[in-house]
């Protein structure tokens, strides 16, 4: 009886760090990209090169991913308010049928933007690399992020961190059950992103430097 009261403590314990954590970690990302976030055009700084990170084309379902399209009409937004002169894609391009930066750019292509103001990163394996390899591969130290906001401020505080100066334009949020499953990964996604940062984590792969 004793033992079961004592995994029962320490199951409740442990749960209650863990919601802890996790509420210390989204608040703090939260609160210190308040003031870096814009939601116009009009209103956001110039930047020479925009970021824009990857997402799939297609949801499993086969259905269009509303993340994807949002993101490349704020792109668009960005570009053609002459906000940004250099676009560069990061994401995953795991495969040949799976290619984020090769589906965003013939998207971008579609929509008037010129195929030489555009740089494909095939191994922004995830946000972090996406953000440490602006700087490591494509040299820029300043730049505009461009994603969902729950997205965006994670980016930015990891740009923060590793002494880059981020600015994030807001693409149009998707409220959907799919939409509430993102964000539900994103609080989970904080948390890691803390420990990337304690460990000083590489990104999966380099390479040569690219000049933009």
């Amino acid at each position: 009886m004793l033992k079961l009261k004592t995994i029962k403590w320490v199951l409740i314990s442990f749960t209650a760090l863990f919601i802890i954590t996790l509420w210390i970690c989204n608040s703090i990302v939260t609160t210190s990209t308040d003031k870096l976030i814009y939601k116009t055009a009009l209103e956001i700084p110039h930047k020479k090169v925009g970021l824009l990170l990857g997402t799939s084309k297609t949801l499993n379902s086969g259905k269009p991913n509303q993340h994807f399209f949002n993101r490349i009409t704020a792109t668009v937004e960005l570009y053609n308010s002459k906000k940004i002169d250099i676009i560069i894609i990061s994401g995953d391009s795991s495969s040949k049928e799976y290619n984020e930066p090769r589906d965003m750019e013939i998207e971008l292509i579609k929509r008037g933007i010129p195929k030489n103001k555009i740089h494909l990163d095939y191994a922004g394996f995830s946000t972090y690399d996406s953000v440490l390899r602006i700087d490591k591969i494509f040299g820029q130290k300043e730049f505009t992020i461009i994603s969902q906001e729950f997205h965006i401020r994670r980016a930015i505080y990891i740009a923060n961190n590793k002494n880059l100066k981020a600015i994030g334009y807001c693409a149009e949020d998707v409220n959907t059950y799919g939409g509430f499953k993102t964000k539900l990964r994103e609080k989970f996604a904080r948390v890691k992103l803390f420990i990337d940062l304690l460990i000083n984590k590489e990104p999966v792969f380099l390479g040569d430097r690219i000049a933009v």
